[in-house]
């Protein structure tokens, strides 16, 4: 896994960066101007920020996501992702704020 700093490094070659949406940053998708164009802002752990374009639709929940896993390219000061590359979404667990639904889930499994 990459940081956006060595990723800038390798521009143009394929890498693999883990990352947090930017919240301060805007994200922009129109579906009816353009269904393949998503961008949005990421930070990685070493505090580094980058503009990324997915070139596809905007990924469902991606608000609520905790970590990101992207797949592309650098390209200058943008993180390229092709529609082939993609994201992996890390969503938050849905038993995370309430423990004890955890519980009872996983005492049904083990019955």
């Amino acid at each position: 896994m990459q940081t956006i700093a060595s990723a800038r490094q390798k521009d143009g070659k394929k890498v693999t960066i883990i990352a947090k949406l930017d919240n301060s940053m805007p994200m922009e998708y129109d579906a009816i101007r353009d269904p393949n164009y998503f961008s949005f802002y990421i930070v990685d752990t070493m505090g580094y920020k980058a503009k990324v374009v997915y070139h596809y639709g905007k990924p469902y929940d991606m608000e609520k996501a905790e970590r990101i896993v992207l797949k592309g390219k650098m390209n200058g000061d943008v993180f390229e992702i092709a529609q082939k590359d993609g994201i992996l979404i890390k969503c938050p667990s849905k038993y995370k704020d309430d423990p004890e639904s955890a519980k009872k889930s996983l005492s049904k499994t083990q019955d």
